[in-house]
Protein backbone atom coordinates (compact mmCIF):
# COMPACT_ATOMS: atom_id res chain seq x y z
CA UNK A 1 0.00 0.00 0.00
CA UNK A 2 1.31 3.46 -0.95
CA UNK A 3 2.00 5.98 1.83
CA UNK A 4 -0.10 9.08 1.12
CA UNK A 5 0.20 10.64 4.56
CA UNK A 6 2.15 13.68 3.29
CA UNK A 7 0.08 14.25 0.16
CA UNK A 8 -1.96 17.40 0.48
CA UNK A 9 -5.48 17.36 -0.96
CA UNK A 10 -6.07 19.77 -3.79
CA UNK A 11 -7.71 22.90 -2.50
CA UNK A 12 -10.58 24.12 -4.51
CA UNK A 13 -10.91 27.85 -4.84
CA UNK A 14 -14.19 29.57 -4.25
CA UNK A 15 -16.87 28.67 -6.74
CA UNK A 16 -16.97 31.16 -9.61
CA UNK A 17 -19.68 33.77 -9.42
CA UNK A 18 -22.46 33.36 -11.95
CA UNK A 19 -24.79 36.07 -13.25
CA UNK A 20 -27.35 35.43 -10.47
CA UNK A 21 -24.66 35.72 -7.80
CA UNK A 22 -23.46 39.02 -9.27
CA UNK A 23 -27.03 40.39 -9.46
CA UNK A 24 -27.65 39.38 -5.83
CA UNK A 25 -24.37 41.01 -4.75
CA UNK A 26 -25.17 44.19 -6.70
CA UNK A 27 -28.63 44.38 -5.11
CA UNK A 28 -27.18 43.83 -1.62
CA UNK A 29 -24.44 46.42 -2.21
CA UNK A 30 -27.16 48.93 -3.13
CA UNK A 31 -29.41 47.99 -0.17
CA UNK A 32 -28.47 45.18 2.21
CA UNK A 33 -31.70 45.64 4.16
CA UNK A 34 -33.85 43.87 1.56
CA UNK A 35 -35.80 40.72 2.31
CA UNK A 36 -35.05 37.53 0.40
CA UNK A 37 -38.43 37.94 -1.32
CA UNK A 38 -37.50 41.44 -2.53
CA UNK A 39 -34.07 40.21 -3.64
CA UNK A 40 -35.70 37.31 -5.47
CA UNK A 41 -37.98 39.68 -7.37
CA UNK A 42 -35.02 41.84 -8.33
CA UNK A 43 -32.81 39.00 -9.57
CA UNK A 44 -35.42 36.56 -10.88
CA UNK A 45 -35.08 33.74 -8.32
CA UNK A 46 -37.30 32.36 -5.58
CA UNK A 47 -36.70 33.62 -2.02
CA UNK A 48 -35.38 30.19 -0.86
CA UNK A 49 -32.94 30.08 -3.80
CA UNK A 50 -31.70 33.59 -2.96
CA UNK A 51 -31.36 32.62 0.71
CA UNK A 52 -29.22 29.57 -0.17
CA UNK A 53 -27.02 31.63 -2.49
CA UNK A 54 -26.53 34.36 0.13
CA UNK A 55 -25.61 31.72 2.74
CA UNK A 56 -23.07 30.22 0.30
CA UNK A 57 -21.63 33.66 -0.52
CA UNK A 58 -21.21 34.36 3.20
CA UNK A 59 -19.63 30.97 3.88
CA UNK A 60 -17.15 31.42 1.03
CA UNK A 61 -16.16 34.90 2.22
CA UNK A 62 -17.48 36.78 -0.82
CA UNK A 63 -19.87 38.60 1.53
CA UNK A 64 -17.69 39.61 4.46
CA UNK A 65 -20.10 41.76 6.45
CA UNK A 66 -23.52 43.29 6.40
CA UNK A 67 -23.10 46.83 7.69
CA UNK A 68 -24.79 50.21 7.82
CA UNK A 69 -22.83 52.85 5.90
CA UNK A 70 -22.74 56.04 7.95
CA UNK A 71 -22.66 59.59 6.65
CA UNK A 72 -19.45 61.26 7.85
CA UNK A 73 -20.95 64.73 8.17
CA UNK A 74 -24.01 63.43 10.02
CA UNK A 75 -21.81 61.74 12.66
CA UNK A 76 -19.62 64.83 13.13
CA UNK A 77 -16.72 63.92 10.83
CA UNK A 78 -17.08 66.12 7.74
CA UNK A 79 -13.37 66.21 6.84
CA UNK A 80 -12.09 63.33 4.69
CA UNK A 81 -8.34 63.08 4.12
CA UNK A 82 -5.87 60.66 2.59
CA UNK A 83 -2.57 60.52 4.47
CA UNK A 84 0.49 59.14 2.70
CA UNK A 85 3.03 57.92 5.25
CA UNK A 86 6.70 57.73 4.25
CA UNK A 87 8.57 55.33 6.51
CA UNK A 88 11.97 53.69 6.66
CA UNK A 89 12.14 50.23 5.14
CA UNK A 90 8.86 48.66 4.18
CA UNK A 91 7.10 50.92 6.65
CA UNK A 92 4.58 48.47 8.03
CA UNK A 93 5.59 48.23 11.66
CA UNK A 94 3.56 46.87 14.55
CA UNK A 95 3.48 50.38 16.04
CA UNK A 96 2.29 51.97 12.80
CA UNK A 97 -0.50 49.40 12.56
CA UNK A 98 -1.65 50.56 16.02
CA UNK A 99 -2.86 53.77 14.34
CA UNK A 100 -5.89 51.68 13.29
CA UNK A 101 -7.16 51.84 16.88
CA UNK A 102 -8.43 55.38 16.23
CA UNK A 103 -12.01 55.27 14.88
CA UNK A 104 -11.17 58.12 12.49
CA UNK A 105 -8.95 55.75 10.48
CA UNK A 106 -11.24 54.05 7.96
CA UNK A 107 -8.71 52.40 5.66
CA UNK A 108 -5.04 51.50 5.94
CA UNK A 109 -3.19 50.24 2.84
CA UNK A 110 0.38 49.11 2.25
CA UNK A 111 1.30 50.52 -1.16
CA UNK A 112 4.02 50.68 -3.78
CA UNK A 113 5.37 54.10 -4.72
CA UNK A 114 6.62 57.09 -2.76
CA UNK A 115 4.56 56.28 0.33
CA UNK A 116 4.74 53.08 2.37
CA UNK A 117 1.22 53.29 3.76
CA UNK A 118 -1.89 55.25 2.79
CA UNK A 119 -4.62 56.00 5.30
CA UNK A 120 -8.15 57.17 4.60
CA UNK A 121 -9.40 59.15 7.58
CA UNK A 122 -12.56 61.05 8.50
CA UNK A 123 -12.03 63.81 11.02
CA UNK A 124 -14.03 66.32 13.00
CA UNK A 125 -11.89 69.27 11.84
CA UNK A 126 -8.36 70.22 10.72
CA UNK A 127 -7.16 70.34 14.33
CA UNK A 128 -8.16 66.69 14.82
CA UNK A 129 -6.20 65.82 11.66
CA UNK A 130 -3.23 67.69 13.10
CA UNK A 131 -3.41 65.62 16.31
CA UNK A 132 -3.57 62.39 14.29
CA UNK A 133 -0.57 63.47 12.21
CA UNK A 134 1.30 64.14 15.46
CA UNK A 135 0.59 60.57 16.54
CA UNK A 136 1.91 59.26 13.22
CA UNK A 137 5.04 61.45 13.28
CA UNK A 138 5.88 60.27 16.81
CA UNK A 139 6.33 56.70 15.57
CA UNK A 140 9.88 55.43 15.02
CA UNK A 141 10.77 55.07 11.35
CA UNK A 142 8.22 57.59 10.06
CA UNK A 143 10.07 60.09 7.86
CA UNK A 144 7.14 62.20 6.80
CA UNK A 145 3.55 62.43 5.66
CA UNK A 146 1.62 64.08 2.86
CA UNK A 147 -2.06 64.74 3.42
CA UNK A 148 -4.70 65.29 0.78
CA UNK A 149 -7.97 66.76 2.02
CA UNK A 150 -11.07 65.95 -0.02
CA UNK A 151 -12.97 69.10 -0.96
CA UNK A 152 -15.83 67.23 -2.62
CA UNK A 153 -16.66 63.55 -3.00
CA UNK A 154 -18.16 62.56 -6.31
CA UNK A 155 -18.22 58.81 -5.75
CA UNK A 156 -18.04 56.82 -2.51
CA UNK A 157 -19.28 53.29 -2.87
CA UNK A 158 -18.48 49.81 -1.61
CA UNK A 159 -16.91 47.08 -3.73
CA UNK A 160 -19.11 46.39 -6.75
CA UNK A 161 -19.99 42.88 -7.98
CA UNK A 162 -20.05 43.78 -11.65
CA UNK A 163 -16.92 43.35 -13.78
CA UNK A 164 -16.19 45.41 -16.89
CA UNK A 165 -15.43 43.01 -19.72
CA UNK A 166 -15.47 45.42 -22.66
CA UNK A 167 -13.55 48.58 -21.86
CA UNK A 168 -14.55 51.41 -24.17
CA UNK A 169 -12.00 52.36 -26.78
CA UNK A 170 -11.26 55.92 -25.82
CA UNK A 171 -8.68 57.47 -28.13
CA UNK A 172 -6.09 59.80 -26.69
CA UNK A 173 -6.24 63.41 -27.90
CA UNK A 174 -4.10 64.12 -30.98
CA UNK A 175 -0.63 65.60 -30.46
Amino acid sequence: MENTKDVQPKRRGPAPLDAFDRRILAALAADADRSYAALGETVGLSPPAVHERVKRLKRSGVIRDTVARLDGTAVGKPLTAFVHVEAAGWGKSERLMQIARFPEVEELHSVAGDASVILKVRMENPQALEFLLGQIHSLPGVRGTRSYIALSTYLDRPVQAEVTTDWPNVPLPPE
